[in-house]
Order: structure tokens, then sequence, then C-alpha cells
């Protein structure tokens, strides 16, 4: 069945929620009350029902005009990321790629991705947020990345493995902890300074700071809270992948603290892989591809040592 329904007269009724009116819904559309009134009646006598209801001087949703409401929302969503993809698709590669990143990702080869991704398309911008935790998520759920490399997928996404990490928790050598030459416990952390990247997501999770030290640095910056590591200032559980250059320098040393790593998994994950540009789906293959190979170096380093 053809829909009798135009996507002008799912806007009409979108608009009229949205701004707050009908007066209002015209001015936003750059169309006359007229014509805005004239599509929401046109819906209402088409489909047989009652969008609207007038509630002293303001119109307001019937629940069946809630129902059509919620559903004209994803019907216009839908159109447009087709439109977006259609778009995309006619220019080849995208003008800009949004790419959401979990710090924990090793920078290194991130920026060797997209050195390698910028020789075969000069001219797409890349948008890099580096975010921590549910910073991640939020960005894809709010639509604000098309890519994301992320700890953990959120409800209604599809993620692929991408590569394992490890967190260890270390300090400087001359760290008080290294000090007691003995195995740690969790009361000997608690009487030291962590220090913690903040969590960037808008609600953050209390849970995430496993212990409850004494005295507590938060700061926004990964590479901040490194810097204060070797300057001696506390300690923190950090992914290896972020402070090799440190473990094989000396500035950093794990704590003896047995059973404390902590093992994860990073996810590649696409807002929308059904619309995903050229562009979004190169750099897929190329963090695939070059995170395969370096996991696998590693791998191969890791067994010749023993």
């Amino acid at each position: 069945m053809n829909p009798r329904i135009s996507l002008e007269q799912w806007r009409a009724l979108l608009a009229v929620v949205d701004a707050g009116g009908y007066a209002q819904a015209a001015e936003a559309l750059h169309k006359s009350q007229s014509a805005i009134t004239y599509a929401v009646q046109k819906l209402e006598s088409v489909l047989g029902l009652k969008a609207f209801e007038v509630q002293g001087r303001k119109a307001v949703l019937t629940p069946t005009g809630q129902l059509l409401h919620r559903r004209a929302r994803a019907l216009i969503d839908e159109a447009s990321r087709l439109e977006q993809a259609a778009s995309a698709l006619s220019v080849g590669w995208e003008a800009e790629i949004r790419l959401a990143v979990e710090v924990v990702f090793p920078t290194w080869l991130l920026l060797r991705v997209l050195d390698r991704f910028g020789q075969d398309s000069p001219h797409t911008r890349i948008e890099l947020t580096e975010s921590v935790m549910g910073g991640t998520a939020e960005a894809l759920l709010q639509g604000r990345a098309d890519l994301a490399i992320a700890p953990a997928v959120p409800a209604g996404f599809f993620g692929e493995v991408l590569m394992p990490f490890r967190g260890l928790p270390v300090a400087h050598p001359d760290h008080p902890l290294h000090q007691l030459q003995r195995p740690l416990t969790r009361e000997d952390l608690r009487q030291h300074r962590h220090i913690v990247v903040r969590d960037t997501g808008s609600k953050r999770d209390p849970s995430t700071n496993t212990i409850d030290a004494n005295q507590r640095w938060t700061v926004s910056n990964m590479a901040t809270s490194i810097h204060a590591l070797c300057q001696g200032y506390g300690f923190a559980w950090m992914v290896e992948d972020k402070i090799r250059k440190e473990l094989a320098s000396g500035q950093l040393k794990p704590l003896p603290l047995a059973g404390q790593e902590r093992q994860g998994t990073l996810y590649l994950i696409f807002a929308d892989h059904d619309y995903a540009g050229r562009g979004s789906l190169r750099l897929a293959e190329l963090l695939r591809e070059m995170t395969a190979a370096e996991c696998a170096a590693r791998s191969v380093g890791t067994a010749a040592a023993a």
C-alpha cells in the first residue's frame, strides 16, 4: 500500500509539537500558518483520527497523537539518514568523519591509522573525540559520532572485537608503595593518592572508582595522569599500551598487587553500518587491519621473550 501521508505532513505535525503551536511551527518551517493547519487537518482527515485536542488556548496531543508523534519522529529521522547516505554516495568520500575513541586505545596507533587514511582520502576531515568510559557511548547515542572505539557496546548498536587491553596498577619506582618491598593490599593503596581520569560521560558511574583512597586527584586528560605518575605524585591503573615507553624507560613500575590486573576489550562500532559512507568503511578497514597487525606482532614478541 502506498503511503497516504506525505513527509511534509508528518513534518508539520512534528513542528507543531516541537515549536509549541501552529504559528511557531509555521515560522520554523518558513510556511504560512494556514498551510501548517491544513497539513495537520488533512493528516487527521485521511487517517480518521484526532492528533490534537484544544485545552484552554493550547493544542495538545491526544494519546493517539502521542503515538503518531513518536513514529513520525522515527520516520523523519530515517528519511534524513537516507538522504545523507545518498549524498555521501553521490560524492564518493565523505567531507567529514566524526570519530569517537576511548582514551585507552593506543594514541600512536590511532595517529598512524589516520595518517594512512589521509593518503586514500586527503580531503576528508576527521573530527576526533577522545573520550573516557561513558563518553564514547554517549557520542554514539546522541548522534555525535559516525564511528567509535569503545570498551562496551551501547544497546541498539553492533560492535566487533577490535583488540584486548590490560590495565596495570603502577607508580614511580621511588613511590612509597614500592618502598614497602612486599605484596601490597588494597588497604595499602587507600593510604596514598589515587590518580583518576574523569569519565567524560554526563552520567558518571561511581562504581568505576574501585579504591576509596584517602586522597584522589581527578584529571580530565590521560597525558596529565601519566605525567603526574612519572613525577611520583600518586598511583593509578593504566592501560599497558598507553605507558609502554614509561615502563621501558623505568619511569613507571607495576605495583606488586596480586590479582589486580584489569582485562578488557575494545570494540569497533558504527553509528549505522547500513548508511556508512565510503570513507567510514575504509577507515574502519584500516583500524581492523593495522590493529590486528600490531596485536599479532605483540604476540610474536611475547612468545619470543618467553
